[in-house]
């Protein structure tokens, strides 16, 4: 979906197809005639943006493959569909039973993650519509915590800073720009926005800037115009956002509310949490561990590293951060110029929701997406921006 800015700029609102499991091509092939084309037809446009993810496998069989990369392009021409960024963070297996700290790996430190980056790049310098010139790719925000010293992050920055010269080759070689955004997110070395400033600065390129998740930017607590101020003080580009909601429990200390919250601990994903003290934030990796005893304070609100459906908070007496989005939209998108162009709703939790609210069809998981999306388009009509054919 693309939406014309009051400057005269093109703001493109996708979703993310993390949320269909995939590791090859055929897979991504499927995901777009049984998926993604059912949520374009809900909405009843011509042209449907996607963010998608292409695990390593489908990854290198598009960058080795001219007539896959071909194949691709025309179906999703085909089926209404454009691309102008791709969810580069998982690595593969993230439609595993179990996916928890293997998202993690590998880290900005092994040389994979700079070959499987560049890969995307490429892929997407091809994918790219006609009239689109820019292209952005999410990735993770160097390395979980643990495990990462000095060495490996002098590493890191090497690994990115080769990714900034490649990416200057790809415009060379094609004419299209791509940039690449670190995604903070809670228990990683750029847990926030602030992290991520002293890193980006020291890497020095700019086409590797961040990549803001409304849902991660809630649960450490971050207050979305102190982020966007101190990020564009230190002229840190916001390569993309993804658009995201986290949970929220308001009183962590009621019996009803763990209740509430324990239907949330599934055995999938890391659904880190976070509480706000007068010394600082409290954490865990995981919500059962926040369940347990005193692992956390419960004397203020707790938040759940779970991107929950943007349309449709849990039921009291828990909520989401849907709040903290709006507030984020507004500096994205609400000033005379937006940060950014390219916005990516990414609900990928939509089968570890309890189970009473999970989609039990694609139909019916076609409608949430659409649903979110149709939330998200007037969200930006409300901010001024038009929606285009």
């Amino acid at each position: 979906m693309r939406f014309r800015h009051p400057d005269g700029t093109t703001v493109h609102l996708a979703y993310c197809t993390n949320v269909h499991p995939a590791e090859t091509l055929d897979g991504v092939l499927t995901q777009l005639r049984d998926h993604c084309e059912p949520v374009r037809r809900r909405l009843g446009r011509d042209r449907l943006g996607i963010g998608l993810w292409l695990a390593k496998d489908a990854a290198h069989a598009l960058v080795t493959d001219p007539s896959a990369l071909r194949k691709l392009r025309t179906e999703l021409d085909r089926r209404g569909l454009e691309v102008v960024t791709l969810n580069g963070f998982p690595y593969e297996g993230f439609g595993a039973e179990e996916v928890k700290y293997r998202v993690y790996k590998p880290d900005w430190a092994d040389p994979e993650r700079l070959d499987h980056t560049t890969a995307l790049a490429r892929v997407l310098a091809g994918l790219l519509p006609d009239d689109v010139t820019d292209g952005t790719i999410s990735t993770l925000p160097l390395a979980w915590r643990t495990a990462y010293d000095a060495e490996r992050a002098e590493t890191s920055r090497t690994a990115l800073r080769t990714l900034g010269e490649r990416l200057d080759a790809i415009e060379e070689l094609t004419g299209r720009s791509i940039r690449v955004g670190l995604e903070p997110e809670p228990g990683c070395v750029v847990e926030t926005t602030r992290d991520a400033i002293a890193p980006l600065t020291a890497i020095g390129h700019d086409r590797i800037g961040i990549c803001v998740d409304t849902c991660h930017l809630a649960t450490s607590f971050e207050d979305p115009h102190t982020a966007f101020d101190a990020l564009t003080g230190a002229r840190v580009p916001v390569v993309k956002s993804q658009l995201s909601a986290a949970l929220h429990a308001e009183h962590p200390h009621l019996p009803e509310v763990r209740h509430a919250l324990a239907a949330f601990a599934e055995p999938r994903f890391l659904h880190q949490t976070r509480t706000a003290t007068a010394a600082g934030l409290r954490a865990t990796d995981d919500l059962d561990e926040a369940l347990a005893g005193h692992a956390l304070p419960d004397a203020s609100p707790w938040r759940a590293h779970f991107h929950v459906p943007l349309h449709a908070a849990p039921a009291a007496p828990l909520t989401s951060t849907l709040p903290v989005l709006k507030s984020a939209l507004t500096r994205l998108v609400g000033g005379p110029a937006p940060l950014t162009r390219h916005l990516e709703v990414e609900t990928y939790t939509w089968q570890a929701l309890p189970p009473e609210l999970r989609p039990r069809s694609r139909t019916q998981l076609a409608e949430g997406i659409a649903a979110e999306l149709a939330l998200a388009r007037d969200l930006l009509t409300d901010l001024g921006l038009k929606e285009l054919p």
